[in-house]
């Protein structure tokens, strides 16, 4: 896989910021996270994602469209089957930035909140 350019948000046009707010918003439903998730153990149809995800597969196929429509993921047509898969490795790591951050600030929360509590009872 080529290495993506790095590109800094200041150097970005409205229009582009645009486009990154829109990929974010992808990510912004659990549901979708969850399906990701799902997907980084391979490949699956949308009957299982749904199961998976605890959703209709109406429901679960609309998201798919979603992630599939910013190109998070890929769709191949088998017989009478539509198989999903991750079609942006990024997305796990991106993901993971994101899970370390917030375990981080939730970290650091924690020891406020005891060192808080612990000056409250002297």
């Amino acid at each position: 896989m080529p290495n993506s350019p790095h590109i800094a948000m200041h150097q970005l046009s409205p229009e582009a910021l645009g486009e990154v707010a829109a990929y974010f918003q992808v990510l912004a439903e659990p549901v979708r996270l969850q399906i990701l998730n799902r997907l980084r153990q391979g490949e699956s149809k949308v009957s299982d994602l749904a199961q998976a995800c605890q959703c209709s597969v109406a429901n679960t196929s609309r998201h798919l469209s979603q992630l599939h429509k910013y190109g998070l993921i890929e769709r191949e047509n088998r017989g009478t089957s539509a198989y999903y898969r991750i079609a942006d490795p990024m997305i796990e790591q991106l993901c993971g930035l994101v899970c370390g951050s917030i375990g981080q600030r939730l970290q650091r929360k924690s020891k406020e909140y005891a060192a808080f509590m612990g000056a409250a009872s002297d």
